[in-house]
C-alpha cells in the first residue's frame, strides 16, 4: 500500500489508521518518519472514527491475510491484486441491490432491446 502511494506523487503529510500491527510496527513507523509523514491512530475500540477503512481492513484480514501463507513477494502481489479486483468489481453489495460496486462491464438495466432479433 505505501509503495503505491509513492508511485502517485509521494506520501501525504498525515496517515490515519487503526492500531493494527501492520500500521504500528516499529519499522513502518520509522520509515514514515524518514519519509516525512506523521501518523494519527484512531482510539482503541473506536472504529467509528474511521469506519470505512475499519470495515475494509477487517474484510482484508478475514478474506485474504488470515487464509493465505505467502512464500514470495510476487505471490503477495498477485493474490492481493486478485483480491482487490474481486473486492471492487465482483463481490455483491447489499446496498447496490447485490450488484458489484464497480463492475468491469456495465449491463443495460433492460437487456431486451439489445437481444431483439437474435432468436
Amino acid at each position: 500500500m505505501l509503495a503505491r502511494l509513492l508511485e502517485f506523487g509521494g506520501l501525504p503529510d498525515l496517515i490515519r489508521s487503526d492500531n493494527g500491527p501492520e500500521f504500528t510496527a516499529r519499522v513502518v513507523r520509522e520509515w514514515l518518519v524518514r519519509m516525512g509523514a506523521r501518523t494519527l491512530y484512531i482510539g482503541p475500540g473506536s472504529p467509528w472514527e474511521n469506519g470505512d477503512i475499519e470495515r475494509f481492513n477487517g474484510k482484508l484480514r478475514d478474506e485474504l491475510l488470515d487464509r493465505e501463507v505467502f512464500y514470495t513477494l510476487l505471490e503477495v502481489r498477485v493474490l492481493t491484486e486478485r483480491y482487490r479486483r474481486t473486492y471492487n468489481q465482483v463481490r455483491p453489495h447489499s446496498s447496490l441491490g447485490y450488484r458489484p460496486p464497480a463492475p468491469v462491464a456495465l449491463m443495460p438495466s433492460d437487456p431486451g432491446p439489445v437481444l431483439d432479433g437474435l432468436s
